[in-house]
């Protein structure tokens, strides 16, 4: 049975603050410890005012000076909005900091809109040299080689574990060539999963850091005491991916009675093809579909989102995930 595993973009609600939102991470963070989740990762993003972990160094320390043992990293940091020097310092500090407890997944995509990396200071064509940047990353964070001119201080030495993330063929490529864990952002990016899986583990190639082919999947998790109260808990996510396709990106609202009053065809058929690696309900019905989903992927690792508007029922909905887990393996 593969371990479980938390992806916090640390939203925003409605009428909440973004030091809410931090808090609640934390809170969070706290509660899957306890729980048994393996690791928690945070993720990138820029001018999105629902989502509070854009400086995602910073609020990974935060959540990991407040746990004790589970792993905490990012999923991911967007590389091409950075210099690798940069990533290589700050998280050569969190390991200094929490060690062997860290974790760093890279991403090649920005992570917001154009206007917005115009703003950060990066051409858009710095995604290009993914592939060298990472060998660059990797490279400061490793051994300090004879006559190194440049080192990550700190940094040099400590070997943070990298992940490759990706939603298409490139990242599986990428991670298989460089014998890296990978990661598959399923959880709104769903079309090429199979096919990216299949690539990375019949080209993985072993390295110092991995021996044999890591993948981890990405899923939502929408889970409560009914299967009805957890489609109710379900429309804050609906809501949020129909309004990315109306250009109105905003903070996590409120779920709905009935979400067929708030999109058009198009826009359910748009969102619900994001979200088909969604398992929303009880106890059972997630379970379900959870174990046909890891049989079909042969997933190693689940990464498990959840876009839940109320804090204490994201809470309940990671603890009834937990019981869930605890009864696969269990039956396993």
């Amino acid at each position: 049975m593969p371990p479980f595993s938390v992806l916090d973009l640390a939203p925003v609600p409605e009428g909440s603050t973004p030091s809410d939102a931090l808090r609640n991470s934390l809170d969070l963070a706290q509660h899957a410890e306890a729980w048994g989740y393996s690791r928690y990762w945070l993720a990138e993003h820029h001018n999105m005012v629902g989502i509070a972990s854009a400086a995602t160094s910073v609020v990974i320390a935060h959540v990991a000076g407040g746990t004790k043992t589970m792993r905490v990293g990012a999923g991911g940091i967007m590389l091409p909005n950075h210099s690798p020097l940069v990533i290589a310092e700050q998280f050569g500090t969190l390991d200094a900091l929490f060690p062997g407890r860290i974790d760093l997944g890279v991403g090649r995509a920005p992570g917001t809109d154009q206007r917005t990396l115009r703003a950060l200071r990066r051409d858009p064509s710095a995604a290009d040299t993914f592939p060298q940047d990472v060998l660059e990353l990797q490279a400061l964070l490793g051994p300090v080689q004879p006559d190194q001119a440049i080192q990550a201080v700190p940094g040099a030495g400590s070997n943070v574990p990298v992940w490759i993330l990706g939603s298409s063929l490139f990242g599986a490529q990428l991670a298989a060539m460089l014998g890296l864990p990978y990661a598959f952002a399923s959880h709104f990016a769903p079309g090429a999963l199979m096919q990216a899986l299949q690539v990375y583990r019949e080209r993985f190639q072993p390295s110092a850091q991995l021996a044999r082919p890591y993948a981890m999947v990405g899923v939502n998790v929408i889970a409560a005491d009914t299967d009805e109260e957890a489609r109710h808990l379900f429309t804050s996510a609906q809501q949020s991916f129909t309004n990315l396709f109306r250009g109105a990106r905003g903070k996590l609202q409120p779920p709905i009675d009935d979400i067929e009053s708030y999109w058009l065809p198009h826009e359910k058929a748009q969102a619900m093809n994001m979200l088909s690696c969604s398992f929303v309900g009880s106890a059972g019905t997630v379970r379900d579909g959870l174990e046909g989903f890891i049989a079909q992927t042969g997933a190693d690792e689940v990464m498990v989102a959840a876009a839940i508007y109320d804090h204490a029922k994201r809470l309940r909905s990671y603890e009834i995930l937990s019981e869930v887990r605890e009864g696969m393996r269990t039956a396993a």
